[in-house]
């Protein structure tokens, strides 16, 4: 087995890379920063050492084995702890510069996350923030690839580690010309002939309020669909709809928020990593998130 695995982790990385390019080896070698001929080479050579095909020809891309797919499912997130250790080696000597690849949801564009990215990139002006938005199952999706370090992710993911940081308050989003807007607190039958402003179906705010609103014995009426959170605030301001949002830590004139009565109107934080121990500059993002949490 020794002789086996011994001098295939390049090979491997070829491998895993042109599962995630679908079979374009031009792709696969561009991201690695390789040649494509030595690309062809590592795979050609892991074919050999395996005995298993892992490619066949098809047009101007190759055609992924089942066997080439468990392969690279299995030995993915092995290779990224191992290239997490080696990067720990090269950080150790400067462990304040880097570079930290952190998700975070379309839906938490603005407020808490961007001034707590601002802050991390004010007290580490040596680590680089590559960012990346996008819809929750993306951003667990770009983790297990190891596409990502870091990411914060509502509701967690219960098929991967993670902790939750904090839990949201969902609340009442009125217009302020509402008659309901003035009240401190509301039960959410109350909106039951209102038009709502939610964000698409796929997304998990969205089926809390499908889910709130038949528990509370109606049918939710959704007039527009839309991803960011502000926006939805600025159309409940301009009284194109109601809508039920996180509590806003920045006021919109326009817009009023109303708690709403009884339990379970709350989403839950989490911060999620793909692997068991990230890399040394990776832990001070999120011993930073963590700490920030906790005040």
């Amino acid at each position: 087995m020794d002789d086996l695995l011994r001098g295939q982790f390049p090979q491997l990385s070829v491998l895993v890379e042109l599962v995630h390019q679908d079979g374009h080896m031009t792709e696969a070698a561009a991201s690695l920063g390789i040649p494509q001929s030595t690309a062809s080479r590592r795979l050609h050579s892991l074919e050999d050492h395996l005995g298993v095909a892992l490619v066949v020809p098809s047009g101007r891309a190759l055609s992924l084995t089942p066997a080439a797919r468990e392969l690279a499912a299995a030995v993915r997130a092995p290779l990224h702890e191992i290239g997490t250790a080696l990067a720990d080696l090269a950080e150790a000597a400067d462990p304040d510069h880097g570079v930290i690849r952190f998700g975070f949801p379309l839906t938490m564009g603005t407020g808490v996350i961007p001034d707590l990215l601002a802050e991390f990139a004010a007290v580490h002006p040596g680590i680089r923030l590559d960012l990346k938005q996008a819809h929750g199952a993306e951003l667990v999706t770009d983790l297990r690839r190891g596409d990502l370090d870091l990411a914060m992710i509502i509701p967690p993911p219960a098929e991967m580690p993670h902790e939750v940081l904090a839990r949201q308050t969902i609340v009442a989003a009125l217009p302020v010309t509402h008659p309901l807007a003035k009240r401190r607190s509301i039960d959410l039958v109350q909106l039951a002939d209102d038009r709502f402003i939610a964000n698409p179906d796929t997304y998990n705010l969205r089926r809390l309020t499908d889910r709130w609103c038949r528990q509370a014995g109606f049918a939710v009426q959704v007039k527009t669909e839309v991803t960011e959170f502000q926006t939805i605030r600025e159309f409940v301001s301009r009284s194109m709809g109601v809508a039920l949002l996180p509590r806003s830590g920045r006021p919109l004139d326009g817009l009023a928020e109303v708690e709403l009565r009884g339990s379970g109107y709350v989403r839950e934080v989490s911060l999620c990593s793909a692997v068991r121990r990230p890399g040394r500059v990776v832990e001070r993002l999120r011993d930073f998130i963590r700490d920030r949490a906790g005040e």
